[in-house]
Order: structure tokens, then sequence, then C-alpha cells
């Protein structure tokens, strides 16, 4: 008989399933180890999003994988959180806690150089247009696609902006990025007028007393989740018929692309987007090898619109 997964202990899962791999002789200590902080990792995005062991589908595994890719989570360290999460829901469906194997099909990231998916401005600017003029967060998510594309921000660092670290007048805002460490980031005309509007329908709304200083918030007044932007940017995608397969990320990769295309310097796409090593944005030159010039402003791409 099927065990009822709402009644599931889920640590006690996990320790069975510890057990389990422990006495596989097939698995190394370094290997269960890792399992299970995978494991763990992705039970706490599950809770984190209100899913169930139960709810999860092939879906939702590949948005979680969507999470990890938009964090910068080396295509490696991909492969084997794919790898134990299949382990781990194949041993659910033995032991009968789950009917079916929502993993089954999830595949994983190729190790090799894989170059990014890169939307055309005419496809950013469709994404913005888009959004319905008459939904209350018109305005929000507005700004939200101009700060993500037009700084190029990963979507941790877009959720846990802070209205504190915007400098409006000067131009500029203050991001916390990997490693704890900050960097400024010029934003467009077109962004600073899209956080002014989303900043006055905001001033309308309840706030949680945790979200006082989040910029983008939800509804209900807390702060957005990542899985929410993912959510939002696929179906502005979506809605504007682009059939690419994107993620926030995507809008980071387009706007360094569109960058290196106009001609800004590498190093100065780097600290824009908070590379910690010039490696890092090389990848860059294998969408575009034009002749690289002076700085980062001239060649901004929501500088440009209508030219």
């Amino acid at each position: 008989m099927q065990k009822n997964l709402r009644h599931l202990d889920i640590e006690k899962a996990l320790g069975e399933y510890e057990l389990n791999l422990t006495l596989d002789r097939g698995r190394s200590e370094n290997t269960r180890i890792s399992y299970i902080s995978d494991l763990r990792r992705l039970l706490g995005w599950l809770a984190e999003s209100g899913t169930g062991l139960r709810d999860v589908t092939l879906e939702t595994l590949r948005l979680y994988l969507g999470d990890l890719h938009d964090l910068g989570i080396a295509p490696r360290t991909q492969a084997r959180v794919v790898a134990s999460a299949k382990s781990f829901f194949h041993w659910l469906c033995l032991e009968e806690y789950l009917p079916s194997d929502p993993s089954a099909l999830l595949e994983s990231p190729r190790l090799g150089l894989r170059l990014p998916e890169v939307l055309t401005v005419e496809e950013i600017d469709a994404m913005i247009d888009a959004i319905d003029p008459l939904k209350a967060e018109a305005n929000r998510d507005r700004a939200m696609m101009e700060v993500l594309y037009g700084c190029g921000l990963r979507v941790s660092e877009l959720t846990g902006l802070e209205i504190s670290r915007i400098y409006a007048s000067e131009g500029y805002l203050v991001v916390r990025g990997k490693g704890d460490k900050e960097r400024m980031v010029p934003m467009s005309e077109s962004a600073v007028e899209c956080i002014a509007d989303w900043m006055k329908d905001r001033a309308r709304m309840g706030v949680a007393p945790s979200a006082r200083d989040t910029l983008f918030i939800s509804s209900r007044g807390t702060a957005l989740t990542r899985q929410r932007v993912f959510q939002i940017v696929r179906a502005l995608a979506d809605a504007a018929g682009i059939r690419k397969v994107i993620s926030p990320h995507t809008l980071r990769h387009s706007f360094a692309t569109h960058l290196l295309e106009g001609g800004a310097n590498l190093r100065a796409i780097q600290q824009m987007l908070g590379h910690a090593s010039i490696d890092t944005t090389q990848i860059y030159l294998h969408l575009d090898r034009s002749v690289l010039r002076q700085d980062i402003l001239m060649y901004h791409p929501r500088n440009h619109r209508g030219n």
C-alpha cells in the first residue's frame, strides 16, 4: 500500500534515504554528504514556494534548476543537483512515498561551453509593451523589467534591491552581489522614470515591516521571491510571442551582449555585472568580436530607444 505523503516526516525520510546511500557501496562519503546537502537546499526552496513533495512536477524541478543557473551555480554543480534529485525521487517511488517520479525526464546541463540565449532589443521592448497597463502591478513590472535588463542585475540582486540604495538624481543604484560585495550600477533614464512611477503606487500599499526598504514587493506587501520574478518574466515572454526558453538571467546576458555590440569596454562590462574575474565576462566575446571602445553609459542600450 502506498504511504500517505501528507503525514510523511521529511527528516525521517531523509534519514532513511541517507542510510540507503551509506549502505550503497557504489557511493562515496563525499557523494552522500553532497547529495543530502543538495536535497536540503531543494526542500528549503520548495518550502519557500509553498510546494509539497507530492506536488512536485518536472516543471517545478526545471524552475529550480533555472533558479540555480540564475544564481550563477556552475554547470557541474547543477549536474550533481540533478543526480541527487533523481536519486531521491526514484527512491521515494521505490519506497511508495510517491506514485510517480517527477524527475524521470529531468536532464542534466551540458558541461561544455554553452552560449547563453540572447534577446534582441526589439524583443525586450515587446516584453515591456506586453505589460497590461490595467493591472495593478503594471508599474511595478515595468520598473522591474527596466532595472533587471537596463542594469544587468542578477535576480537575487533585484529582489534584494533596497530603496535607500537608489540614487535617482545621480542616476545610479547600489546592489549587493555575490560574496556580499557591493557595486555601483548606472541607471538609464527609462529605469529612473519607471521606478518613480512604481514608488507612487507602492506608497499607497500596505508594506510588511520586513519589506519597508525593499523596492519590489508583492500585492501582499512582502518582498518578491525569485520564483515570482521567474514567473513574471516568462509570462511576459509568452505574451510577447517569444518562443525562446528564457529566464531573468537571459535579460542579464542580453544586456551584456548589447553593451559589447555597441562597443563598451569588456572591463566596464565586468564591473557593471559584478563578475569577480574577467574570464567570466569573456563568454560574451563568443557572441560578438567588435572592437571595444570607451565607457559604459555611452553604449547603454536603454539610452538609445527610438534612435
